[in-house]
């Protein structure tokens, strides 16, 4: 990853493997697969080398440091200005 994307630029930044993730899942013969956190292009690499069904309940968001739900938890605080009517984004 490019040091300008990183979230601590000059470190090191772990990349996920979802094809591997997807592998363990089906040694493990699961019936569902629920993706949690993983990038958008990750999860449809999961998606395609899974061979249960899989459904994606939070995308991982760079913006909120890989913490989606953050969106969601400050909702009514912090990002409370953003659902003003006329605010313009």
């Amino acid at each position: 990853i490019e040091d300008e994307l990183k979230l601590q630029p000059g470190t090191h930044e772990s990349l996920c493997n979802p094809v591997l993730q997807a592998r363990l899942m089906n040694e493990h013969g699961t019936g569902l697969n629920v993706i949690i956190g993983l990038c958008v292009g990750h999860d449809s690499l999961f998606t395609k080398h899974s061979d249960a069904p899989v459904t994606t309940l939070i995308v991982k968001d760079r913006v909120l440091g890989h913490n989606p739900a953050a969106a969601l938890y400050t909702s009514g605080s912090y990002y409370k200005r953003l659902m003003e009517s006329g605010r313009e984004l």
